[in-house]
This record gives structure tokens, sequence and C-alpha cells, in this order.
């Protein structure tokens, strides 16, 4: 199994319409897909047309009580689950704060009770707290969408330090394998720059001893589109929405990039190893 954490500390870059279509595009392809909504705005429980209620279980209680992973996992579409967030997650940070081995009690529960499928998603929140943490944690890979713009090469700095961070102290296995540029515009002087921009940074990493030393640039950029702004008011993929727009194409081509991805950049499995010291 493929573990994936999607992460952005900004919001509206086009991470959870990229957690939700490449989950659902790979589907489509019978991969089989869990993905874990960890942002407690929900908005990928949303997407996917499910409605959270109060009385239901979802990652809350995964993090803070004894309810296994499986308990929470529903089938939205075929091959392909959710573990749904609900508004309680704002304040599991709190709740959490005493806990000892706060960082991985994802990683912990995923161990205990692995889903039985080729890919693990989680939709981190947008921000860089202990619901991050947890994500990094728990899997092997790191995709990190990005809009292009100069703001986001600076932001695009903090996260790779995050998860030198967190590969430095909690998940010694994770790597950064996928950069995925959202909302471009081919169109425009300044997307096409920050796109090289990017492409010559981690050109430059090759062979480095870090975290994103065999990451790609996918080649498949992410075209602004309405009908990927619309789906997720009609609680849909894009494929189910507006399978012939140019958003269904582009996420089609994208988990083709993602499949085809060489093994070795692949880390396939959870870590169960890695200790807090």
């Amino acid at each position: 199994m493929r573990s994936i954490a999607i992460m952005n500390q900004k919001g509206g870059v086009g991470k959870t319409t990229t957690a939700v279509n490449l989950s659902a595009a790979l589907a489509a392809v019978g991969q089989r897909v869990a993905l874990v909504d960890l942002d407690p705005q929900a908005h990928a429980t949303l997407h996917l047309g499910v409605e959270p209620q109060p009385e239901e279980l979802s990652i809350y209680n995964v993090l803070t009580a004894k309810t296994r992973l499986g308990e929470v996992m529903r089938p939205v579409s075929e091959n392909l689950w959710l573990v749904n967030s609900s508004l309680d997650l704002a304040a599991a940070e709190l709740e959490l704060v005493g806990v000892i081995g706060r960082e991985i009690i994802l990683r912990d529960k995923l161990r205990d009770d692995p889903p039985a499928v080729d890919y693990l998603f989680i939709d981190c929140p947008p921000s860089l707290g202990i619901l991050t943490l947890n994500a990094l944690a728990a899997v092997r890979e790191v995709f990190i969408p990005l809009q292009p713009h100069f703001l986001a090469l600076h932001g695009l700095s903090k996260l790779l330090e995050t998860i030198d961070l967190v590969t430095g102290r909690l998940n010694d296995r994770l790597r950064l394998s996928g950069v995925v540029l959202c909302m471009f515009d081919a169109g425009t002087r300044l997307a096409v720059e920050v796109g090289q921009d990017v492409e010559k940074f981690f050109a430059n990493a090759r062979g480095q001893a870090t975290p994103w030393a065999a990451a790609e640039v996918f080649q498949t950029r992410i075209r602004r589109n309405i009908r990927l702004a619309e789906a997720p008011s009609f609680g849909q993929s894009i494929f189910q929405y507006a399978p012939d727009s140019n958003g269904a194409g582009d996420y089609r081509h994208l988990a083709q990039e993602v499949v085809a991805m060489p093994a070795g950049d692949a880390k396939a499995s959870i870590d169960v190893t890695t200790t807090v010291e």
C-alpha cells in the first residue's frame, strides 16, 4: 500500500480538490483507495457527498478514543472509501496536548487496523499543527499541491522544513515524492516561470541527502477549470459532475503519472518501526 499525505499550509491552492479527484481517478481505473479527511473543515468529506453528523463516528473518534479505523471507513463509490472528518476535529489539538505520543496516534491506529487498499491518501489541514504531524508520521510519501505564483515558492520552503523536521524526529522513511501545480494558466508568463523555477529547484536537489532528493514535479498541470470549483457544491467528484471537462482530463492524466512512478519512489507501506525518542 502506498500511503500519501497531501499537504500545504496555505488554503485555496487545490489541496482538497487534488485529494478527492486524484483518489477518484485512481479508483476509476481499478485501484482500491482510502481517503482520510484530517481537515476539521471537512471539505473532502463534503466534496464526496457526506454530510458530517454530530452523532456519527469520524476521524476525531479514531484520534481521541479507542475507535478503530475500520469502524469509520465507509464506501462512497466503487473502489473508494472515506474516513470522514467532523467539526469536533478542531478540538482535537487541545485535547491531545497532554497525551504522550500524540504525534503518532494515527500511525499506530493504521498499524493496528491497516485498510486493505492500494492507496491511502490523507487530506491534511491547511496548517502545520498536531494533525498534520500525525499525517506525516503515518505515511511514507508527501504530495504538495502548489499554485503557480511567487508567494508559493516561499511557502514551499516552510513545507520542506517541516518535512525535514518530521523525517529527523518521527518518520525517517518519509519522502516528498510529488509536486502538483494547480490552478495553472499556461497563457500567463507568471505560471510558466514559477513552474520552471520549481522544476529547477528539485532538479538541483537530485542526489542530495534530503527527503526531497527524488521528488518529481508532475508533468500534468491542473488547469483552472470552473467545473472543479462547482463539483464540491454537488457533493461529487469531477468525474461524476463533469467527466468530459478539462479538470477531469487533468486528474486522469495525473493519476496515470502516479501509477507510473518508479517502485523505488513509492515507499510502499506504513512504517511501523519508527519510534519517538
